[in-house]
């Protein structure tokens, strides 16, 4: 029955995801939006499986059976909240762009944590832990925004 609880709560995030997907283009400059969304789906699952196969995170419980990852959070999740984050540090200072990196990333790290230590989504081994994924969260978050402000200012 637990796993049933696991199921819904990934096939929430899936339809959530895919019901974001439409919205996060209707910002302009949408090509921009589409990149920032392909990039982090594809780095957050470079990075996401050289850690599950270092044995530091795993995840039990998938809709799909068919990799290691988590490809709900990986594909599209993640791949969401870094547009919205972008769109919102579009014009930010740098100051403005860490503080709105901790409002993303923390909420972030906090439902992490819950579902870590309340559910078997996911799972920490070999001393990761929610401090270390908030982190990388974080730092994954700012680089491509600093990397897209400054490209924005140079043109």
């Amino acid at each position: 029955m637990k796993q049933t609880f696991e199921k819904n709560v990934l096939r929430f995030l899936l339809i959530f995801g895919l019901i974001a997907c439409i919205n996060i283009t209707r910002k302009p400059p949408a090509k921009d939006w589409v990149i920032v969304f392909l990039f982090k789906g594809f780095l957050a699952s470079i990075l996401d499986k050289v850690i599950v196969r270092g044995g530091y995170i795993k995840y039990p419980v998938k809709l799909a059976k068919c990799c290691d990852i988590s490809f709900v959070f990986d594909y599209l999740i993640y791949p969401i909240i870094c547009v919205y984050y972008n769109q919102v540090t579009k014009t930010s200072n740098y100051l403005g762009i860490l503080i709105k990196t901790l409002c993303f990333s923390i909420p972030m790290g906090i439902i992490e944590h819950f579902l870590e230590k309340r559910t078997s989504l996911i799972s920490f081994h070999k001393g990761w832990n929610s401090f270390i994924s908030f982190f990388t969260m974080s730092n994954n978050i700012s680089n491509f925004s600093y990397v897209h402000s400054n490209n924005q200012k140079s043109s």
